[in-house]
Protein backbone atom coordinates (compact mmCIF):
# COMPACT_ATOMS: atom_id res chain seq x y z
CA UNK A 1 0.00 0.00 0.00
CA UNK A 2 1.24 3.72 -1.44
CA UNK A 3 2.08 5.91 1.96
CA UNK A 4 -0.47 7.04 3.79
CA UNK A 5 -1.00 10.81 3.78
CA UNK A 6 0.61 12.33 7.02
CA UNK A 7 -1.55 15.12 7.99
CA UNK A 8 -0.62 18.23 10.25
CA UNK A 9 0.38 16.83 13.97
CA UNK A 10 -0.92 18.74 16.90
CA UNK A 11 1.39 20.86 18.90
CA UNK A 12 -0.74 20.54 21.63
CA UNK A 13 0.32 18.59 24.54
CA UNK A 14 -1.46 15.71 25.40
CA UNK A 15 -2.68 14.78 29.18
CA UNK A 16 -4.01 12.17 27.97
CA UNK A 17 -1.78 9.33 27.80
CA UNK A 18 -1.31 8.68 31.57
CA UNK A 19 -4.77 8.89 32.31
CA UNK A 20 -5.53 6.78 29.70
CA UNK A 21 -2.81 4.08 29.96
CA UNK A 22 -3.74 4.07 34.37
CA UNK A 23 -7.36 3.49 33.15
CA UNK A 24 -6.26 0.79 30.59
CA UNK A 25 -4.09 -0.76 33.07
CA UNK A 26 -6.66 -1.26 36.12
CA UNK A 27 -8.83 -3.39 33.24
CA UNK A 28 -5.68 -5.73 32.90
CA UNK A 29 -6.35 -7.89 36.02
CA UNK A 30 -4.50 -10.92 35.98
CA UNK A 31 -2.78 -10.83 32.85
CA UNK A 32 1.00 -10.28 32.57
CA UNK A 33 2.06 -7.02 30.64
CA UNK A 34 3.89 -8.79 27.80
CA UNK A 35 0.33 -9.99 27.25
CA UNK A 36 -1.74 -7.79 27.75
CA UNK A 37 0.36 -5.29 25.65
CA UNK A 38 -0.99 -6.80 22.56
CA UNK A 39 -4.94 -6.66 23.40
CA UNK A 40 -4.48 -2.94 24.20
CA UNK A 41 -2.23 -2.15 21.35
CA UNK A 42 -4.56 -4.27 19.03
CA UNK A 43 -7.56 -1.89 20.04
CA UNK A 44 -6.06 0.97 19.27
CA UNK A 45 -4.53 0.66 16.25
CA UNK A 46 -8.25 -0.58 15.07
CA UNK A 47 -9.39 2.70 16.67
CA UNK A 48 -6.89 4.86 14.57
CA UNK A 49 -7.80 3.13 11.13
CA UNK A 50 -11.18 3.15 11.98
CA UNK A 51 -11.56 6.84 12.60
CA UNK A 52 -8.90 7.77 9.55
CA UNK A 53 -11.83 5.68 7.09
CA UNK A 54 -14.62 6.68 8.61
CA UNK A 55 -13.60 10.56 8.30
CA UNK A 56 -13.51 9.97 4.67
CA UNK A 57 -16.72 7.49 4.55
CA UNK A 58 -19.12 10.33 5.87
CA UNK A 59 -17.70 12.79 3.69
CA UNK A 60 -18.71 11.09 1.00
CA UNK A 61 -22.55 11.04 -0.40
CA UNK A 62 -24.18 7.33 0.54
CA UNK A 63 -23.76 6.54 -3.32
CA UNK A 64 -19.84 6.39 -3.14
CA UNK A 65 -19.30 5.06 0.67
CA UNK A 66 -18.84 1.72 -0.59
CA UNK A 67 -15.91 2.42 -3.55
CA UNK A 68 -12.96 0.90 -2.21
CA UNK A 69 -10.64 2.17 -4.84
CA UNK A 70 -11.34 5.59 -3.80
CA UNK A 71 -9.95 4.90 -0.09
CA UNK A 72 -7.15 2.95 -1.35
CA UNK A 73 -6.77 6.32 -3.65
CA UNK A 74 -6.72 8.46 -0.73
CA UNK A 75 -4.07 6.14 0.76
CA UNK A 76 -6.46 5.35 3.66
CA UNK A 77 -6.64 1.49 4.72
CA UNK A 78 -10.39 0.03 3.71
CA UNK A 79 -12.28 -0.89 7.09
CA UNK A 80 -14.74 -3.47 6.42
CA UNK A 81 -18.08 -3.20 8.44
CA UNK A 82 -17.54 -5.46 10.75
CA UNK A 83 -13.94 -4.24 11.31
CA UNK A 84 -15.17 -0.40 12.25
CA UNK A 85 -14.72 1.28 16.02
CA UNK A 86 -18.55 1.96 15.67
CA UNK A 87 -19.90 -1.55 15.42
CA UNK A 88 -17.03 -2.77 17.98
CA UNK A 89 -18.62 -0.19 20.74
CA UNK A 90 -22.30 -1.01 19.79
CA UNK A 91 -21.36 -4.68 20.95
CA UNK A 92 -18.87 -3.68 23.24
CA UNK A 93 -20.76 -5.35 26.34
CA UNK A 94 -22.18 -8.37 24.31
CA UNK A 95 -20.33 -11.76 25.85
CA UNK A 96 -19.24 -12.43 22.42
CA UNK A 97 -17.03 -9.14 21.63
CA UNK A 98 -13.88 -11.27 21.79
CA UNK A 99 -14.71 -13.20 18.58
CA UNK A 100 -16.30 -10.12 17.47
CA UNK A 101 -12.15 -8.52 18.13
CA UNK A 102 -10.80 -11.40 15.95
CA UNK A 103 -13.45 -11.30 13.04
CA UNK A 104 -12.60 -7.59 12.86
CA UNK A 105 -8.85 -8.18 12.97
CA UNK A 106 -8.91 -11.08 10.44
CA UNK A 107 -11.26 -8.94 8.21
CA UNK A 108 -8.61 -6.36 8.32
CA UNK A 109 -6.06 -8.39 7.11
CA UNK A 110 -7.65 -9.78 4.38
CA UNK A 111 -8.95 -6.26 3.32
CA UNK A 112 -5.55 -5.04 3.50
CA UNK A 113 -2.71 -7.34 1.67
CA UNK A 114 0.19 -5.31 3.91
CA UNK A 115 -1.19 -6.26 6.95
CA UNK A 116 -1.53 -9.91 6.90
CA UNK A 117 -0.12 -11.43 9.88
CA UNK A 118 0.01 -8.35 11.84
CA UNK A 119 -3.05 -7.83 14.05
CA UNK A 120 -3.44 -9.48 17.06
CA UNK A 121 -6.70 -12.23 16.87
CA UNK A 122 -6.45 -14.34 19.93
CA UNK A 123 -9.57 -11.65 21.68
CA UNK A 124 -11.98 -14.88 22.09
CA UNK A 125 -9.62 -17.10 23.93
CA UNK A 126 -11.49 -18.30 27.33
CA UNK A 127 -8.99 -16.91 29.28
CA UNK A 128 -9.72 -13.41 28.39
CA UNK A 129 -12.12 -11.28 30.59
CA UNK A 130 -14.73 -9.85 27.79
CA UNK A 131 -16.01 -7.59 30.44
CA UNK A 132 -12.73 -6.35 30.40
CA UNK A 133 -12.36 -6.18 26.49
CA UNK A 134 -15.95 -4.33 26.43
CA UNK A 135 -14.64 -2.13 29.47
CA UNK A 136 -11.14 -0.98 26.92
CA UNK A 137 -13.52 0.19 24.04
CA UNK A 138 -15.37 2.31 26.37
CA UNK A 139 -12.32 3.46 27.86
CA UNK A 140 -10.57 4.21 24.17
CA UNK A 141 -13.90 5.48 23.14
CA UNK A 142 -14.32 7.76 25.52
CA UNK A 143 -10.66 8.99 26.23
CA UNK A 144 -9.52 9.06 22.15
CA UNK A 145 -11.27 11.63 20.58
CA UNK A 146 -12.19 10.92 17.09
CA UNK A 147 -9.58 10.93 14.73
CA UNK A 148 -9.34 13.86 12.55
CA UNK A 149 -6.81 15.72 10.56
CA UNK A 150 -5.43 17.29 13.35
CA UNK A 151 -5.70 14.71 15.72
CA UNK A 152 -3.89 12.26 14.14
CA UNK A 153 -0.64 12.77 16.17
CA UNK A 154 -2.81 12.08 19.02
CA UNK A 155 -3.25 8.43 18.72
CA UNK A 156 0.29 7.98 17.43
CA UNK A 157 1.44 9.64 20.62
CA UNK A 158 -0.62 7.58 22.58
CA UNK A 159 0.65 4.04 21.29
CA UNK A 160 3.84 5.03 21.68
CA UNK A 161 3.41 6.52 25.42
CA UNK A 162 1.71 2.96 25.98
CA UNK A 163 4.70 1.10 24.22
CA UNK A 164 7.02 2.55 26.90
CA UNK A 165 4.67 1.79 29.59
CA UNK A 166 4.23 -1.39 28.53
CA UNK A 167 8.30 -1.65 28.33
CA UNK A 168 8.71 -0.02 31.60
CA UNK A 169 6.77 -3.16 33.06
CA UNK A 170 8.56 -5.79 31.23
CA UNK A 171 12.28 -4.71 32.42
CA UNK A 172 14.62 -6.60 30.34
CA UNK A 173 12.24 -7.97 28.42
CA UNK A 174 10.58 -5.13 27.17
CA UNK A 175 13.61 -3.61 26.32
CA UNK A 176 13.98 -5.76 23.40
CA UNK A 177 11.29 -3.79 21.51
CA UNK A 178 11.50 -0.30 22.98
CA UNK A 179 14.24 1.67 23.14
CA UNK A 180 13.64 4.75 25.40
CA UNK A 181 12.91 8.06 23.54
CA UNK A 182 15.49 10.15 24.51
CA UNK A 183 18.15 7.98 22.84
CA UNK A 184 16.24 7.36 19.47
CA UNK A 185 15.75 11.60 19.73
CA UNK A 186 19.76 11.94 20.46
CA UNK A 187 20.34 9.88 17.64
CA UNK A 188 18.32 11.97 15.05
CA UNK A 189 19.29 15.01 16.35
CA UNK A 190 22.33 13.87 15.57
CA UNK A 191 22.18 12.53 11.94
CA UNK A 192 19.18 14.48 10.80
CA UNK A 193 17.74 12.81 8.71
CA UNK A 194 16.08 15.14 6.24
CA UNK A 195 16.21 13.26 2.69
CA UNK A 196 16.91 10.20 1.72
CA UNK A 197 17.13 6.54 2.86
CA UNK A 198 16.63 5.26 7.10
CA UNK A 199 17.27 1.75 7.97
CA UNK A 200 17.68 -0.14 11.23
CA UNK A 201 18.47 -3.74 10.61
CA UNK A 202 16.90 -4.60 14.60
CA UNK A 203 14.16 -2.11 14.17
CA UNK A 204 12.51 -3.14 17.43
CA UNK A 205 8.62 -1.40 17.29
CA UNK A 206 9.67 1.29 14.93
CA UNK A 207 10.79 3.97 17.30
CA UNK A 208 13.85 4.88 15.36
CA UNK A 209 11.70 5.61 12.04
CA UNK A 210 8.76 7.43 13.89
CA UNK A 211 11.09 9.88 15.35
CA UNK A 212 12.98 10.91 12.36
CA UNK A 213 9.74 11.62 10.75
CA UNK A 214 8.41 13.40 13.57
CA UNK A 215 12.19 15.57 12.99
CA UNK A 216 11.46 15.93 9.45
CA UNK A 217 8.32 17.56 10.17
CA UNK A 218 9.39 19.34 12.75
CA UNK A 219 11.99 21.40 10.83
CA UNK A 220 10.06 22.41 7.89
CA UNK A 221 10.39 19.43 5.35
CA UNK A 222 9.08 16.84 3.38
CA UNK A 223 8.23 13.20 4.62
CA UNK A 224 7.53 12.42 1.69
CA UNK A 225 11.59 12.57 1.06
CA UNK A 226 12.83 10.03 3.37
CA UNK A 227 12.22 6.11 2.39
CA UNK A 228 12.20 3.79 5.68
CA UNK A 229 13.45 0.57 5.67
CA UNK A 230 13.69 -1.91 8.37
CA UNK A 231 14.23 -5.83 9.17
CA UNK A 232 13.40 -7.80 12.69
CA UNK A 233 13.77 -10.99 13.96
CA UNK A 234 11.49 -12.11 16.77
CA UNK A 235 7.68 -11.81 14.86
CA UNK A 236 5.55 -10.27 17.97
CA UNK A 237 8.30 -7.13 17.71
CA UNK A 238 7.51 -7.12 14.01
CA UNK A 239 4.17 -6.93 14.34
CA UNK A 240 4.53 -3.88 17.02
CA UNK A 241 6.52 -2.05 14.65
CA UNK A 242 3.81 -2.41 11.56
CA UNK A 243 1.00 -1.32 13.91
CA UNK A 244 3.36 1.60 15.24
CA UNK A 245 4.13 3.12 12.07
CA UNK A 246 0.65 2.24 10.21
CA UNK A 247 -1.25 3.86 13.69
CA UNK A 248 1.72 7.55 12.47
CA UNK A 249 0.71 7.15 8.99
CA UNK A 250 4.37 5.81 7.95
CA UNK A 251 4.64 3.65 5.26
CA UNK A 252 7.78 1.68 5.65
CA UNK A 253 9.69 -1.54 4.33
CA UNK A 254 9.76 -4.08 7.50
CA UNK A 255 10.82 -7.36 6.23
CA UNK A 256 11.07 -10.31 8.95
CA UNK A 257 12.59 -13.58 9.33
CA UNK A 258 13.29 -15.46 12.29
CA UNK A 259 17.24 -15.56 10.84
CA UNK A 260 17.85 -12.15 11.34
CA UNK A 261 19.85 -9.36 9.53
CA UNK A 262 23.34 -11.20 10.11
CA UNK A 263 21.75 -14.92 8.58
CA UNK A 264 19.18 -13.72 6.42
CA UNK A 265 19.63 -10.38 4.93
CA UNK A 266 16.54 -9.52 3.19
CA UNK A 267 17.59 -5.66 2.08
CA UNK A 268 21.18 -6.80 1.24
CA UNK A 269 21.65 -4.73 -1.96
CA UNK A 270 20.20 -1.85 0.38
CA UNK A 271 22.61 1.47 0.90
CA UNK A 272 21.47 3.80 2.81
CA UNK A 273 21.98 7.37 3.46
CA UNK A 274 21.18 7.13 7.42
CA UNK A 275 21.34 4.05 9.70
CA UNK A 276 20.02 4.02 13.35
CA UNK A 277 20.13 0.63 15.11
CA UNK A 278 20.00 -0.05 18.74
CA UNK A 279 21.66 -3.92 18.37
CA UNK A 280 21.09 -6.87 21.18
CA UNK A 281 23.82 -5.87 23.70
CA UNK A 282 27.02 -8.35 23.38
CA UNK A 283 25.01 -11.78 22.19
CA UNK A 284 26.73 -14.17 22.31
CA UNK A 285 25.23 -17.03 19.90
CA UNK A 286 24.91 -15.12 17.15
CA UNK A 287 26.13 -17.86 14.37
CA UNK A 288 29.49 -15.74 13.88
CA UNK A 289 30.56 -19.22 13.46
CA UNK A 290 28.91 -20.00 10.17
CA UNK A 291 29.90 -16.15 8.71
CA UNK A 292 33.56 -15.78 8.73
CA UNK A 293 34.23 -15.41 5.32
CA UNK A 294 31.12 -13.02 4.85
CA UNK A 295 31.97 -9.92 2.60
CA UNK A 296 30.39 -7.64 5.49
CA UNK A 297 33.54 -8.64 7.36
CA UNK A 298 35.36 -5.63 5.89
CA UNK A 299 38.12 -4.60 9.24
CA UNK A 300 38.49 -8.21 10.61
CA UNK A 301 36.41 -11.18 11.61
CA UNK A 302 33.89 -10.63 14.76
CA UNK A 303 34.71 -13.13 17.21
CA UNK A 304 31.85 -16.03 17.78
CA UNK A 305 31.35 -15.19 20.92
CA UNK A 306 30.04 -11.62 20.75
CA UNK A 307 27.96 -9.78 17.98
CA UNK A 308 29.24 -6.27 18.48
CA UNK A 309 31.63 -5.76 15.79
CA UNK A 310 29.74 -8.03 13.69
CA UNK A 311 26.36 -5.81 13.92
CA UNK A 312 28.90 -2.21 13.55
CA UNK A 313 30.43 -3.87 9.85
CA UNK A 314 26.86 -4.95 8.76
CA UNK A 315 25.83 -1.55 9.59
CA UNK A 316 29.04 0.07 7.76
CA UNK A 317 28.32 -2.18 5.17
CA UNK A 318 24.91 -1.06 4.60
CA UNK A 319 25.70 2.87 4.29
CA UNK A 320 25.79 4.50 1.33
CA UNK A 321 28.71 6.47 -0.12
CA UNK A 322 27.93 9.41 1.36
CA UNK A 323 25.75 7.90 4.50
CA UNK A 324 26.61 8.09 8.34
CA UNK A 325 25.20 5.88 11.43
CA UNK A 326 24.22 6.00 14.50
CA UNK A 327 24.63 2.64 16.92
CA UNK A 328 23.80 1.77 20.58
CA UNK A 329 26.04 -0.78 22.21
CA UNK A 330 27.78 -1.75 25.13
CA UNK A 331 30.82 0.01 26.73
CA UNK A 332 32.87 -2.85 26.60
CA UNK A 333 32.88 -2.53 22.37
CA UNK A 334 35.12 1.12 23.05
CA UNK A 335 37.67 -0.76 24.75
CA UNK A 336 37.81 -4.40 24.63
CA UNK A 337 40.39 -6.62 22.98
CA UNK A 338 39.32 -10.01 23.62
CA UNK A 339 38.89 -12.09 20.06
CA UNK A 340 39.96 -9.90 17.76
CA UNK A 341 38.35 -7.26 19.16
CA UNK A 342 40.67 -4.66 19.33
CA UNK A 343 42.00 -5.76 15.58
CA UNK A 344 38.73 -4.74 14.04
CA UNK A 345 38.42 -1.55 16.27
CA UNK A 346 41.86 -0.33 15.00
CA UNK A 347 41.20 -1.12 11.72
CA UNK A 348 38.05 1.15 11.63
CA UNK A 349 40.17 4.00 13.15
CA UNK A 350 42.87 3.64 10.52
CA UNK A 351 40.52 3.90 7.64
CA UNK A 352 38.59 6.94 9.38
CA UNK A 353 35.14 4.84 9.79
CA UNK A 354 34.33 6.68 13.01
CA UNK A 355 33.10 10.03 13.15
CA UNK A 356 32.08 10.21 16.71
CA UNK A 357 32.28 8.28 19.92
CA UNK A 358 29.74 9.46 22.87
CA UNK A 359 29.50 7.89 26.98
CA UNK A 360 26.43 7.84 27.73
CA UNK A 361 25.21 7.90 31.65
CA UNK A 362 23.90 4.11 33.38
CA UNK A 363 19.85 4.18 33.79
CA UNK A 364 18.66 5.36 30.77
CA UNK A 365 17.20 2.34 29.72
CA UNK A 366 14.39 -0.55 30.70
CA UNK A 367 16.30 -3.20 30.03
CA UNK A 368 19.76 -2.49 31.44
CA UNK A 369 21.15 -0.64 34.20
CA UNK A 370 24.79 -0.41 32.93
CA UNK A 371 25.56 2.61 30.99
CA UNK A 372 26.36 2.68 27.33
CA UNK A 373 28.17 4.24 24.43
CA UNK A 374 27.35 5.55 21.06
CA UNK A 375 29.00 5.07 17.79
CA UNK A 376 28.71 7.05 14.67
CA UNK A 377 29.91 5.92 11.39
CA UNK A 378 30.55 7.79 7.43
CA UNK A 379 31.91 6.17 4.84
CA UNK A 380 34.72 8.01 3.32
CA UNK A 381 33.07 10.64 1.55
CA UNK A 382 30.78 11.71 4.05
CA UNK A 383 33.94 12.18 6.34
CA UNK A 384 36.30 13.35 3.74
CA UNK A 385 37.08 16.81 5.28
CA UNK A 386 37.73 15.44 8.87
CA UNK A 387 38.78 11.50 8.15
CA UNK A 388 42.22 12.08 10.10
CA UNK A 389 39.80 12.77 13.40
CA UNK A 390 37.23 11.61 15.76
CA UNK A 391 34.74 13.75 17.91
CA UNK A 392 34.85 12.54 21.84
CA UNK A 393 32.40 13.10 23.75
CA UNK A 394 31.38 13.06 27.58
CA UNK A 395 27.77 12.81 28.10
CA UNK A 396 27.79 10.45 31.66
CA UNK A 397 26.95 13.85 33.77
CA UNK A 398 24.11 14.76 31.72
CA UNK A 399 19.98 14.00 32.07
CA UNK A 400 18.00 13.11 34.90
CA UNK A 401 16.11 11.19 37.05
CA UNK A 402 12.64 10.51 36.18
CA UNK A 403 11.28 7.13 38.62
CA UNK A 404 14.02 5.77 40.99
CA UNK A 405 15.40 3.76 38.35
CA UNK A 406 15.63 5.53 34.86
CA UNK A 407 16.91 8.61 33.89
CA UNK A 408 16.27 10.83 30.43
CA UNK A 409 18.05 13.73 28.61
CA UNK A 410 16.44 17.28 28.66
CA UNK A 411 16.19 19.10 25.15
CA UNK A 412 18.76 21.17 26.53
CA UNK A 413 20.78 18.11 26.90
CA UNK A 414 20.18 16.66 23.84
CA UNK A 415 20.76 20.44 22.26
CA UNK A 416 24.44 20.25 24.00
CA UNK A 417 25.33 17.73 22.38
CA UNK A 418 23.85 17.81 19.11
CA UNK A 419 25.44 21.10 18.46
CA UNK A 420 29.10 20.65 19.63
CA UNK A 421 28.65 17.70 16.85
CA UNK A 422 27.28 19.49 14.28
CA UNK A 423 29.96 22.47 15.17
CA UNK A 424 32.30 19.88 14.69
CA UNK A 425 31.75 19.24 11.43
CA UNK A 426 31.43 22.77 9.87
CA UNK A 427 27.21 22.75 9.95
CA UNK A 428 26.58 25.31 12.98
CA UNK A 429 26.58 28.93 11.40
CA UNK A 430 26.48 30.46 14.72
CA UNK A 431 29.84 29.39 16.25
CA UNK A 432 32.87 27.30 15.50
CA UNK A 433 33.76 24.34 17.12
CA UNK A 434 35.79 24.38 20.40
CA UNK A 435 36.75 21.90 22.88
CA UNK A 436 35.39 21.31 26.54
CA UNK A 437 37.23 20.45 28.73
CA UNK A 438 35.54 17.42 30.65
CA UNK A 439 32.63 17.13 27.95
CA UNK A 440 33.97 17.28 24.11
CA UNK A 441 37.56 17.18 22.39
CA UNK A 442 38.41 16.37 18.77
CA UNK A 443 41.21 14.10 18.60
CA UNK A 444 43.75 13.22 15.82
CA UNK A 445 44.11 9.27 14.89
CA UNK A 446 47.43 9.73 15.52
CA UNK A 447 46.43 10.63 19.30
CA UNK A 448 44.46 7.62 18.92
CA UNK A 449 47.35 5.12 18.56
CA UNK A 450 48.89 6.79 21.37
CA UNK A 451 46.37 5.05 23.37
CA UNK A 452 45.87 1.22 21.60
CA UNK A 453 43.16 2.83 19.44
CA UNK A 454 40.87 2.36 22.90
CA UNK A 455 37.41 4.84 22.31
CA UNK A 456 36.58 5.56 25.59
CA UNK A 457 35.79 9.80 25.74
CA UNK A 458 36.76 9.75 29.23
CA UNK A 459 40.81 9.07 27.90
CA UNK A 460 40.48 12.39 25.82
CA UNK A 461 38.55 15.03 26.69
CA UNK A 462 40.05 15.76 29.95
CA UNK A 463 38.93 16.53 33.58
CA UNK A 464 36.52 19.66 34.05
CA UNK A 465 37.92 23.54 34.55
CA UNK A 466 36.81 24.81 37.72
CA UNK A 467 35.96 28.22 38.32
CA UNK A 468 38.69 29.79 40.32
CA UNK A 469 37.03 31.48 43.31
CA UNK A 470 40.85 33.63 43.99
CA UNK A 471 41.68 31.96 46.95
CA UNK A 472 45.01 30.02 47.14
CA UNK A 473 45.37 26.82 47.91
CA UNK A 474 46.98 27.27 50.77
CA UNK A 475 44.72 29.38 52.23
CA UNK A 476 41.90 27.21 51.51
CA UNK A 477 43.45 24.19 53.08
CA UNK A 478 43.73 26.62 56.59
CA UNK A 479 40.30 27.09 56.32
CA UNK A 480 39.66 23.99 56.27
CA UNK A 481 41.91 22.64 58.84
CA UNK A 482 40.40 25.33 61.21
CA UNK A 483 36.89 23.86 60.48
CA UNK A 484 37.97 20.52 60.86
CA UNK A 485 39.26 20.86 64.61
CA UNK A 486 36.60 22.88 65.36
CA UNK A 487 34.26 19.83 64.40
CA UNK A 488 36.54 17.22 66.21
CA UNK A 489 36.27 19.63 69.42
CA UNK A 490 32.09 19.74 69.05
CA UNK A 491 32.40 15.87 68.57
CA UNK A 492 34.70 15.22 71.69
CA UNK A 493 32.13 17.66 73.98
CA UNK A 494 29.27 15.79 72.07
CA UNK A 495 30.78 11.92 73.33
CA UNK A 496 31.33 13.45 76.65
CA UNK A 497 27.68 14.52 77.61
CA UNK A 498 26.49 10.90 75.53
CA UNK A 499 28.79 9.18 78.26
CA UNK A 500 27.46 11.59 81.33
CA UNK A 501 23.78 10.70 80.50
CA UNK A 502 24.54 7.14 80.43
CA UNK A 503 26.35 6.98 83.88
CA UNK A 504 23.15 8.88 85.23
CA UNK A 505 20.95 6.31 83.92
CA UNK A 506 22.99 3.37 84.72
CA UNK A 507 22.80 4.79 88.58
Amino acid sequence: MARPRKQEASKAHLGIEAELFSAADKLRGNLEPSEYKHVVLGLIFVKYISDAFETIYESLDPADREDKDFYISERVYWVPKESRWSYLKANATQPTIGTLIDDAMDALEKANPDLKGVLPKDYGRPALNKMMLGELIIAFSNGLPKQTDKSQDMLGRVYEYFLSQFAGAEGRRGGEFYTPRSVVKLLVEMLEPFKGRIYDPCCGSGGMFVQSETFVEEHGGNANDIAIYGQESNHTTWRLCKMNLAVRGIYADIKWNNEGSFHKNELRDLRADYIMANPPFNVSDWGGDRLKDDVRWKFGIPPVGNANFGWLQHIYFHLAENGTAGVVLANGSMSSTQNNEGEIRKAMVEAGAIDCMIALPGQLFYSTQIPVCLWFLGKSKARENRKDKVLFIDARKLGHMVDRTRKEFSDVDLAKIASVYHAWRGEKKDGAYEDIAGFCKSVTIEDIRKHNHVLTPGRYVGAEELEDDGVSITDKLAGLTITLETQFAEGAKLEQQIRDNLKRLVV
